[in-house]
């Protein structure tokens, strides 16, 4: 993938401020991106990027590697980690009084393309929105 917004690093909840950090970046350096586009793309990463961060196991052993790359017409992410194959990725919202299970159906609304894939020990999470 194009660019040199990558962030690679351990699966913890302290990380997901280096994930901020890059989006800051790309906003800083793409003022062309609008501001909505930018910050729904955010929401989706950092859900994700959450969602491996909380079911890593054992806590602070599997990794993670983060790559963005602004092309003209859609922001395009992809997120590798090295955590364990996921049973179910439906994103489906729970009901309204339940305490969990919102950021991946968070994510996908915020996407145009959102695509799981487990490749070989690690699974790959394609984000795609359309800039507009």
């Amino acid at each position: 993938m194009a660019g040199d917004y990558r962030v690679d690093t351990l699966a913890v909840p302290e990380t997901l401020e280096l994930l901020h950090d890059l989006l800051d970046r790309v906003r800083e350096e793409h003022p062309d991106v609008e501001r909505t586009d930018l910050m729904l793309f955010e929401t989706a990463v950092i859900e994700i990027a959450n969602n491996v961060v909380e079911h890593a196991r054992p806590p602070g052993t599997v990794h993670y590697s983060f790559t963005l790359d602004v092309a003209p017409d859609k922001l395009h992410g992809l997120l590798s980690d090295g955590g364990p194959p996921l049973p179910q990725v439906l994103a489906v919202l729970p009901s309204d009084d339940a305490e969990h299970g919102r950021g991946l159906a968070l994510a996908r609304m915020a996407l145009d393309e959102l695509e799981y894939e487990r490749v070989d020990d690690h699974n790959e999470w394609r984000m795609t929105r359309v800039r507009r």
